[in-house]
């Protein structure tokens, strides 16, 4: 969540002026709070977040306490891969996340049958990852989407038509699990180096190899 604050100062001469901060964390917004309040001049202050919902300072305190325990700063990779001999597919999804001020990531694929092409093996490895979300309980937050999938991210963010209908199909089922989940995404394309992790879970999952890991990174 991103915090903005605006305060009104007032010079010992009673000038006025209206001053209004970048978009800040919530521990940056408390900080820079304190420091504006020990100036003794402040006659007015609001905090209000993203969507224009209003915090006071108490609140926001409470958040930052409540936020420490729950799952932030997710960052989730997928890639599919599509076997044009055998028409097996193998998805891969990586996750990588911040809880209990400690950072973890999570590795997962499997093996998929009854795929088209690899486009359809890159729409069916982002809708994996987010079925990986949901059994992590990861909702009600931002999540940044990164794959190598030109298709499949500028489709989903928008920048695309998608006018073939069984593509159309992912995506409804994938903006349908995003908004039950209340995850706000973000879509970023990256080159294949950037993605070796989701690639190489998916061509192992295409060898019969199963992929489910957890562990704390530093």
């Amino acid at each position: 969540m991103k915090i903005t604050i605006e305060w009104t100062y007032a010079t010992p001469k009673k000038l006025k002026s209206l001053f209004k901060s970048e978009e800040l964390t919530v521990q940056h917004a408390l900080l820079l709070l304190e420091d504006i309040e020990k100036t003794g001049r402040v006659k007015q202050i609001e905090l209000y977040d993203e969507n224009g919902s209003t915090w006071t300072k108490k609140e926001l305190s409470k958040w930052l306490k409540q936020s420490d325990t729950e799952i932030s700063d997710v960052v989730a990779y997928f890639d599919g891969g599509f076997d044009l001999e055998t028409h097996l597919s193998g998805v891969g999804a990586v996750i990588y996340y911040q809880q209990n001020k400690k950072q973890f990531r999570n590795r997962y694929n499997a093996r998929l049958e009854e795929l088209d092409s690899n486009n359809e093996a890159e729409y069916a490895a982002f809708y994996f990852l987010v079925q990986q979300l949901e059994l992590l309980e990861i909702t009600n937050c931002e999540v940044t989407f990164k794959g190598d999938s030109q298709v499949v991210i500028n489709q989903l963010s928008g920048e695309w038509p998608c006018y073939d209908e069984s593509f159309n199909k992912w995506l409804d089922k994938i903006e349908e699990r995003l908004k039950a989940l209340r995850i706000k995404p973000f879509y970023e394309a990256v080159g294949r180096k950037e993605n070796t992790e989701a690639d190489r879970l998916a061509e192992q999952a295409l060898q019969g190899t199963p992929i489910e890991s957890h562990m704390e990174i530093n």
